[in-house]
């Protein structure tokens, strides 16, 4: 009866792990539930493995699996994002002509940008020059008088 109840509880750990996961998304959790479920498969093997090597076991196995996320299906899946600056809308901007909208005085002013306005630093200009954005700080562009 104690081998019954070892891999079923490191399996339901498994499904609470990977439930968490979906309330809190990270990958973290996903990777030591995966892990838990690794050591239902030992415990059903090897049924007599006392709590100590259990616990070193699932250390080794929580690790290695969030290390061969981190190493290896991470970057996989920052090469295949089609759309890397999705939630970076000012990195979007860098290349971009846009009109100043308020005077840039003391290198401060602000840029129009569809239908909002960001800060801008750069070269004192008047109303309605047009500049390129060539970097983003934050909130603030970075800009340069188109000639």
């Amino acid at each position: 009866m104690n081998e019954f109840l070892d891999h079923y509880g490191w399996w339901v750990l498994a499904l609470v792990l990977v439930g968490a996961e979906m309330i809190a998304p990270g990958y973290f959790l996903l990777w030591i539930g995966i892990a838990a479920g690794f050591m239902g498969l030992v415990t059903l093997v090897f049924p007599d493995l006392s709590a100590l090597p259990q616990a070193v076991i699932f250390g080794g196995l929580a690790i290695g699996t969030c290390y061969g996320y981190w190493k290896y299906l991470r970057p996989l899946a920052e090469r295949r994002n089609d759309q890397p600056l999705l939630n970076r809308r000012g990195q979007r901007m860098i290349g971009r002509h846009v009109l100043v909208c308020e005077a840039i005085v003391n290198g401060r002013g602000k840029v129009a940008v569809g239908d909002g306005e960001w800060l801008a630093e750069g070269p004192d200009l008047p109303v309605g020059s047009e500049v390129e954005v060539v970097a983003v700080n934050g909130t603030t562009f970075t800009v340069r008088a188109v000639p």
